[in-house]
């Protein structure tokens, strides 16, 4: 009972041993064939891996960016189009609510002396702002509610507007012209000062003013974005009900008013699209797998043709026909599992490089992995079992007669 299964794991180690013969005895031939598979599969584990290892630097930077936050988009209806700084007040003093911050842009003409720019970044901001995001004033003082309350035309600029306007002048205390109006600059942004998801999307600002100042210039008196910061431990699905309920009575129950949009919605989005970018890339990259697997069955036709006499003895000897196809067959998949294997680790030390060089994080992708190694598996036997099946199907009398 237990004889035959032994000459079968027999059978099979002379089968890896004579492929591994075969692979030292063409070394050209089966390095351009290891080749095509190798390329194929670093491709599919490096672009993989570093989208993956994008996407989680991404993720984290959008977390960093908005834990504890809401972001609402107010798009109002025919009575009420957007939120007055008492409905602002109002909401602000929920018990799910740390603070709100308005979130007021407009592009401006800014000018100095001789000199001016145009197509200026201005970000109208208010205290709350200030007080609860690091590193926002370099030097000078923050906006305060006072300058809200009046409407007041002070600044803080960036540190290119200090480049511009400012070369060898302390700004502080000095005036500027925002759409030829005078403001008052009384400090500097610092470094860092994208701290939420609209920051991201509107860009570093180059001057921040008061928002309710920012309202007057753009001629409107209704805020129609802001960010909503939670008390602490609160559950923002829990906040966003309760601020959607808040906002439902505020605009008389009239449907699509305005969006509230939770970090868990913008991150589902964006591994969405992230995961179709790989998916779409590692297709692409497949396709070297799919030439790699050509060039197998080409070199194993090749073998088959040039080792017809060795067929025909072994068919003469008593060799049956399947343990022909299973000793081309070792072959082939041997070919395709040694570029695999070696496309991994080259794949992984490319995206490892390439995380370096993008400042990502690098991350492993095990699922990355095991679709190279099984493509790769799957390749070598696809493409090597026609060369198989022919090679078990020779003739050994024909096969003798080419001596």
């Amino acid at each position: 009972m237990l004889e035959k299964p032994r000459k079968t794991l027999i059978m099979l180690k002379e089968c890896v041993v004579m492929s591994l013969d075969n692979i030292r005895g063409n070394r050209v031939r089966s390095f351009l064939t290891i080749l095509g598979i190798l390329i194929g599969v670093m491709a599919v584990i490096a672009l993989i891996t570093t989208v993956s290892g994008f996407s989680g630097s991404l993720s984290r930077s959008f977390l960093s960016m908005g834990a504890g936050t809401l972001s609402v988009s107010v798009t109002g209806s025919d009575l009420k189009t957007g939120m007055t700084a008492a409905d602002l007040t109002e909401l602000a003093q929920m018990d799910e609510v740390d603070g709100l911050i308005p979130n007021v842009s407009l592009r401006s003409r800014v000018a100095r002396g001789g000199s001016y720019k145009t197509n200026v970044t201005v970000s109208g901001k208010n205290m709350y702002y200030f007080q609860n995001t690091d590193n926002v004033v370099g030097r000078g003082r923050m906006i305060n509610i006072v300058d809200e309350e009046n409407m007041s035309r002070v600044c803080l600029i960036s540190s290119g507007m200090v480049e511009t306007f400012f070369y060898g002048v302390d700004p502080v205390g000095e005036n500027i012209y925002i759409d030829a109006l005078t403001f008052l600059v009384v400090g500097i942004i610092g470094e860092k000062t994208v701290s939420t998801v609209a920051d991201m999307m509107s860009g570093s600002p180059d001057i921040l003013i008061p928002y309710t100042t920012a309202l007057k210039m753009n001629n409107e008196s209704l805020v129609t974005s802001f960010t909503v910061s939670l008390a602490e431990g609160v559950d923002s699905q829990a906040a966003s009900e309760a601020l959607e309920a808040k906002m439902d009575a505020m605009f008389s129950f009239e449907e699509d008013c305005f969006t509230i949009t939770t970090m868990s919605s913008i991150e589902d989005t964006m591994d969405s699209i992230l995961s179709m970018v790989s998916t779409l890339l590692a297709g692409i990259a497949s396709i070297a797998l799919l030439v790699g697997g050509i060039g197998i069955m080409n070199m194993m036709l090749t073998t088959v043709t040039e080792r017809t006499v060795e067929i025909g003895l072994k068919k003469a000897l008593g060799a049956i026909p399947w343990q022909i196809q299973v000793q081309f067959l070792m072959e082939s998949f041997l070919l395709s599992m040694i570029g695999g294997l070696l496309g991994v680790a080259l794949g992984l030390g490319l995206s490892l490089i390439l995380s370096r060089v993008m400042g990502t994080a690098f991350q492993i992708s095990y699922g990355a992995i095991a679709l190279g190694v099984g493509f790769s598996a799957a390749v070598g036997i696809l493409f090597g079992w026609a060369p198989a099946r022919k090679a078990s199907r020779l003739n050994p009398i024909d096969a003798l007669r080419s001596m």
